[in-house]
C-alpha cells in the first residue's frame, strides 16, 4: 500500500472523530500507484479464497493493522454509511485534478492509480506541501479520453453507466472487461509501471458484479 499525501483537515471535509470525541489532526491517504501493489494482494489468502469483496477485505486487513499500531483512525472509501469523500480529500492531498471523464488524473500515474483507504491521526503531522501542478488535462486538446468510448458514455455532461455496463455484456466489449475502459486507456499519462491485464480483468469484473448486485 503506497501513501497518497495527506492533509489538515477542517469541519468542510467532514472527517469523523475519534470514538472518544477526539478529533482528526491528520488524514493520510493510502492506495494504489499503477501496477505496484497488485503482486501483494494477488498473492493474498483475500484473492484467492473465493470469497466477495477481496480487494475491500485485503484493504481493511492491512490499514485496521496500521491503524492499531499507530493509534489512528481507519477510513474507506468503501461500506458505507457514513460515505468519506475521498475524492474530495485527495484533491487536497496530491497533485490530482479531476479529468474529463470524472476520474482523478495524477501527474505521474495519469488515470492508472486508487484510494483504497485512510489513517487519521491525533496528532498534527508535518506533511510534505502538495504541488500546485496544472492539471494535464488543460493541454491534452485532442481529449482521447471523451472520443474512445465505443459508445460515447463519457461527456462533458457526464458518465452514461448504463451504456457502458451494458455494452460490456457484449461480444463487443470484450476489449474493455480484459483491458480495461477504453477511455481511460486512452489518456496519453500511463505510469512506466500499468496495470496488468490480470489487474485490468480484475477491476473490470469488480465493476460488473456491483452493477449486477446494485
Amino acid at each position: 500500500m503506497a501513501a497518497r499525501g495527506g492533509f489538515h483537515p477542517v469541519p468542510g471535509d467532514r472527517v469523523p472523530d475519534f470514538a472518544d470525541g477526539a478529533p482528526v489532526a491528520t488524514v493520510v491517504l493510502l492506495g494504489w500507484t499503477g501496477g505496484r501493489q497488485w503482486s501483494a494482494f494477488s498473492a493474498s489468502s483475500e484473492a484467492i479464497d473465493g470469497q466477495s469483496h477481496p480487494l475491500d477485505r485485503w484493504s481493511r486487513r492491512l490499514i485496521d493493522s496500521a491503524a492499531a499500531a499507530l493509534g489512528a483512525m481507519a477510513l474507506y472509501p468503501f461500506g458505507g454509511p457514513p460515505h468519506h469523500d475521498f475524492q474530495s480529500w485527495a484533491l487536497r492531498s496530491e497533485p490530482v485534478t479531476r479529468s474529463p471523464i470524472g476520474l482523478l488524473i495524477h501527474p505521474q500515474w495519469g488515470l492508472w492509480h486508487a484510494y483504497r483507504g485512510a489513517l487519521g491521526f491525533r496528532r498534527r503531522l508535518t506533511l510534505t506541501q502538495v504541488e500546485n501542478r496544472p492539471s494535464p488535462c488543460k493541454i491534452c486538446t485532442d481529449r482521447p479520453c471523451l472520443s474512445s468510448c465505443p459508445v460515447a458514455a463519457f461527456s462533458e455532461q457526464g458518465y452514461d453507466v448504463a451504456a457502458c455496463s451494458r455494452y460490456l455484456t457484449e461480444p463487443a466489449g470484450a476489449t474493455c472487461l480484459a483491458r480495461s475502459c477504453a477511455a481511460r486507456r486512452a489518456c496519453p499519462i500511463r505510469p512506466k509501471e500499468p496495470y496488468s491485464p490480470a489487474q485490468s480483468a480484475f477491476h473490470m469484473q469488480a465493476f460488473m458484479r456491483a452493477r449486477r448486485d446494485g
